[in-house]
C-alpha cells in the first residue's frame, strides 16, 4: 500500500502541466539526439545542464530523464535505417534491424523497437518504485566506511566492464580522481591541481568537464570519421504488426526486459551491456540462430527491451546511494548537486516528491516516446538527411553559451576545449573517457568519505576492516579485480567486446 501511495504522489507530480511539458522536451530532444549520429546521451545531457539552472529540482531532473531514455529510442531509428547507431547501446539493434530494413520491413523494425521499448519501460518503472525505497532504507545504515568501500566497489566494476585494456580503464579511473580532487582541500583550503591558474582554484567547472569530454570531443571524432549515412528507406511503412510478428518478439521482450533491469543496475553496465547480453542469449535460445543477422525480428526486440530497461533502473543506484552506474547517472548527480541537493539514501525521506515525482514521470515519458516515434517516424527520417557540416557549428556555439552561462566566465570555455581535445586523445590512444567521468565525479565524494571515516577513528585505517559491511564490500572488489586480471578471463572478456563491437 506504501508504494501504491508513493506512486499516487509521484504521478501527481509528474502529471503536473508544467513537469508534463519539460517531460516532453526531453523526449523530443533525446529522440532526436538518438536519431542524429554523432551525439548520444552524455553528450547532450552535458549540454542540458546549463538549462536546468534556473528550473526547480524535480522538473530538471525529469527533463533529463526524459532526454535519456529517449535517446535509447532514438538510436534505434539510424541503427535500423542507415547502419549507424545514433547511440552505443543501439549497436546491437543495427545487426538485424538495418537486414529488415533492406528487405522492406524498416516499418516493422521500426514497430519493434517501440513497443519492446515502450513494455521494457513500463515494467521498469515499476520494479524501480518497488525496489528503490528499501535499498534507500538499508543505506540509510551506512556509515563512512561502508559508503567508501562501495564507491570503490563502483568503480571496480566499471573498470570491469568497461571495453578495451583493463590498465586503460583504472587509468582513465586514476584520472578522473585525480581531476575531481583538483581546488581547495576540503579541510584546509589549501590549493592542488590547479597548475596556477585563478579559475581552477574551486576545481574544474563539471557541466564543461562534460561538454569537452564527451560534446566536443565526438564532434571532431565525427569530422574526422565522417561516417557514411546511405539510408535504405526514405518512407517507413508497414508499422502495424502481424499476430506471427507479435508471437515472436513477446518473449525476447519480457527476457531482455528482466535482463536489463538486473544489469542496468551494475556500475558500468547500463543499457549497452544489457543490449549486447540479450542479442547473445536470444540467439543462444533460437530454434534457427542462422537467422540472426539475417533479419531476425527477435535480434530487434531483445536488445532494444534491454537496453530501455537498463537505462531506467540505473536510476536505482543513483537516486538511493547517490552512486552513478553510469557516466549519464554521473551527470544527474552532478545536476543535483548544482541544485544543492546531496544525492543519496536521505531524498528518499527529505524529497519525496523528487524521488517518487521522477519515477512516476518515466512512465509518462514512455507513453509520450511511443507518440513521437511512431505516428512522427517520417519527421525523424528526414531529420537524417540534414549534413553533418550544418550541424556540427551549430552543436559547438550551443556548448560554448551553455558553459559560459553557468557562472559567466569565460575560462570555463577554455577548460571545456582543453577537455574537448583531451576527450579527443583519449579515444585516439584507445581509452575510454567514460571511467574518467565516473572517476571525476566519484573523486571527491570519496575524499570526503575515506576522510571522515579516518577523523572518525582518530587515524586508525583498519576502521575499513573491522566493520563488517565495509570488510565484506571491500573484499568483493579485489576478488572482482584479481578475476578480471586472470589471463583466461581477460581472453574471454575481449571476445565479448570484440563481438560487440
Amino acid at each position: 500500500m506504501d508504494t501504491l501511495h508513493n506512486l499516487g504522489l509521484g504521478l501527481s507530480v509528474a502529471l503536473s502541466l508544467h513537469n508534463i511539458w519539460y517531460c516532453f522536451i526531453g523526449c523530443v530532444l533525446g529522440t532526436l539526439v538518438g536519431v542524429l549520429p554523432g551525439l548520444g546521451p552524455i553528450a547532450t545531457i552535458a549540454m542540458l545542464l546549463p538549462l536546468t539552472f534556473g528550473l526547480a529540482p524535480v522538473s530538471a531532473l525529469i527533463m533529463l530523464a526524459g532526454s535519456y531514455y529517449g535517446a535509447q529510442y532514438g538510436g534505434s531509428t539510424t541503427a535500423i535505417l542507415i547502419n549507424l547507431p545514433g547511440e552505443s547501446s543501439s549497436v546491437v539493434t543495427a545487426i538485424d534491424g538495418y537486414q529488415m530494413a533492406r528487405q522492406g520491413r524498416a516499418g516493422a523494425a521500426l514497430a519493434t523497437a517501440a513497443i519492446g521499448s515502450f513494455i521494457a519501460g513500463t515494467i521498469a518503472t515499476f520494479l524501480l518504485a518497488l525496489f528503490a525505497p528499501p535499498l534507500a532504507h538499508v543505506a540509510l545504515q551506512f556509515g563512512a566506511p561502508e559508503y567508501f568501500a562501495l564507491m570503490v566497489l563502483g568503480l571496480v566494476a566499471s573498470i570491469i566492464l568497461a571495453s578495451g585494456s583493463v590498465l586503460k580503464a583504472l587509468a582513465m579511473i586514476v584520472l578522473g580522481l585525480l581531476l575531481g580532487l583538483a581546488g581547495q582541500d576540503i579541510y584546509t583550503n589549501t590549493l592542488r591541481l590547479t597548475f596556477g591558474i585563478p579559475e581552477w582554484s574551486d576545481g574544474f567547472e563539471f557541466v564543461a568537464v562534460a561538454m569537452g569530454t564527451f560534446g566536443l570531443s565526438e564532434v571532431i571524432r565525427n569530422l574526422e570519421s565522417g561516417a557514411d549515412r546511405s539510408m535504405v528507406a526514405t518512407k517507413v511503412s508497414g508499422l502495424v504488426l502481424s499476430f506471427k510478428d507479435l508471437k515472436l518478439i513477446l518473449p525476447p521482450i519480457l527476457r531482455g526486459t528482466f535482463l536489463g533491469a538486473v544489469l542496468g543496475i551494475l556500475p558500468g553496465g547500463g543499457a549497452m551491456l544489457s543490449s549486447f547480453a540479450s542479442y547473445s542469449i536470444e540467439k543462444k535460445l533460437a530454434a534457427d540462430p542462422g537467422r540472426f543477422g539475417k533479419g531476425a525480428i527477435e535480434g530487434v526486440a531483445g536488445p532494444e527491451s534491454a537496453n530501455n530497461a537498463g537505462a531506467q533502473t540505473s536510476f536505482i543506484p543513483m537516486l538511493t546511494l547517490g552512486l552513478p552506474s553510469n557516466p549519464v547517472m554521473a551527470l544527474m548527480i552532478g545536476a543535483l548537486i548544482v541544485q544543492g541537493i546531496t544525492p543519496g539514501p536521505d531524498v528518499v525521506n527529505q524529497k519525496p516528491e523528487l524521488f517518487w515525482g521522477v519515477i512516476a514521470s518515466m512512465w509518462l515519458g514512455n507513453v509520450l516516446l511511443v507518440l513521437l516515434n511512431l505516428p512522427l517516424v517520417g519527421i525523424w527520417v528526414r531529420l537524417l538527411t540534414i549534413p553533418y557540416h550544418i550541424l556540427f557549428p551549430a552543436i559547438i556555439a550551443f556548448c560554448s553559451i551553455g558553459v559560459f552561462s553557468v557562472s559567466n566566465n569565460v575560462a570555463d570555455v577554455y577548460t571545456m576545449a582543453v577537455f574537448a581535445f583531451g576527450g579527443f586523445l583519449l579515444v585516439k590512444l584507445g581509452c575510454e573517457p567514460a571511467p574518467f567521468l565516473l572517476g571525476f565525479v566519484i573523486g571527491p565524494m570519496m575524499e570526503e568519505h575515506l576522510r571522515r571515516a579516518l577523523l572518525l577513528s582518530r587515524g586508525d585505517v583498519t576502521v575499513f576492516l573491522t566493520r563488517p559491511l565495509s570488510v565484506t564490500i571491500l573484499v568483493v572488489a579485489l576478488i572482482a579485480l584479481v578475476v578480471t586480471l586472470l589471463p583466461s578471463v581477460g581472453k574471454k572478456r575481449e571476445e565479448a567486446f570484440a563481438e560487440e563491437s
